[in-house]
């Protein structure tokens, strides 16, 4: 648009400005004044021409689109979780996991209900023949405890367990495992399947379980590097006193030896210390992982006192020209192996 100059003696340039429609409010424009010449008619909206998007409108059909194509993803998602039965949730980054059927087994409570059932199960006798028949009625479904109420055993000699644990558990599916019992039975190492069947809060052994051998031994790894024998030379001067101080439980004298930030428990007096036997320190820099063997005695009065050796992993740290100790467990290490 070009404005109309104004020359100050009330008269207008010849040239042609397009019709504007007065502003609202504004006394100086009238319709003969609205910016066009004197006798041209007044430039309306064209009937039946497009809507012009007046006051911003136009943005609702978009934002409709938007919100409906939301709606439908939504929806869509919900009814193929209910149909696929996909049950995810929001991993660490932003990854949603699936949860498998299997997921869904009651672990913990399959593993004590095998562990109670194997209470039973490995101790037979036949003075109690009857009563070890009437409570494994209790951990299998009716029909096997009908068929087979000793599960298995022919009603002669005996089985006496010494001590049981759970050893592991296979998990088929959100129904069925298996169960592993490591035990000692009749003074013998050994490991027993259990068939567990669960739905819900409930538990059944389905069936006779499987008697399996013990785990194999096998043979530790060689050792790997030498003996720093500077550093274990200055160890042994040190850990005598720190491991009386270990054996009584004396937290102030333990302090002296702990690395800063560190808090040593002892063993409270249980035992009394004897002697350092081994010492294991690898070559390496300021930080150590070192083995060592303790000859502990038990409180009671000479001649009885037991003795015997523990082998403990120390982490250790050098700092001024001192070892402190910075953790203190029992050792992967068989005794007598430094």
């Amino acid at each position: 648009m070009v404005r109309r100059p104004n020359s100050g003696n009330g008269t207008c340039s010849t040239v042609y400005y397009p019709a504007w429609p007065p502003l609202s409010g504004d006394p100086g424009h009238d319709g003969a004044a609205a910016g066009r010449d004197v006798g041209t008619p007044a430039r309306g909206p064209r009937p039946g021409g497009p809507w012009n998007g007046a006051g911003g409108r136009w943005l609702l059909w978009p934002l409709r689109v938007v919100l409906w194509t939301a709606l439908v993803v939504i929806a869509y998602r919900g009814m193929a979780a209910l149909v696929l039965d996909e049950t995810a949730a929001p991993a660490r980054g932003g990854t949603a996991v699936a949860v498998t059927p299997a997921a869904r087994f009651p672990v913990g409570l399959a593993e004590a209900y095998a562990a109670e059932f194997g209470q039973v199960y490995l101790n037979a006798s036949p003075q109690t023949q009857a009563q070890r028949a009437q409570e494994l009625a209790a951990f299998v479904p009716p029909r096997v405890a009908a068929a087979d109420p000793d599960l298995g055993w022919n009603g002669t000699g005996e089985l006496q367990l010494q001590s049981e644990q759970v050893a592991g558990i296979e998990v088929r599916d959100a129904s069925h495992a298996v169960i592993t019992l490591l035990a000692t039975v009749n003074g013998r190492l050994m490991e027993l399947g259990v068939p567990v069947v669960a739905s819900g809060r409930g538990v059944v052994i389905s069936g006779q379980p499987a008697w399996l051998p013990a785990p194999q031994q096998i043979s530790p790894p060689p050792e790997a590097g030498s003996n720093d024998p500077q550093a274990k030379s200055e160890l042994m001067n040190e850990l005598p006193a720190f491991f009386q101080a270990y054996a009584a439980g004396d937290s102030a004298a333990l302090s002296r030896f702990a690395a800063p930030g560190v808090s040593l428990t002892g063993l409270d007096g249980a035992v009394t210390f004897g002697s350092v036997v081994s010492l294991d320190v690898p070559v390496g820099g300021r930080a150590r992982q070192v083995t060592a063997t303790v000859i502990w005695e038990s409180g009671q009065a000479e001649p009885d006192a037991a003795e015997f050796e523990s082998t403990y992993g120390m982490s250790v740290y050098l700092q001024s020209g001192k070892w402190y100790v910075t953790e203190i467990s029992a050792s992967t290490e068989a005794v007598g192996a430094q």
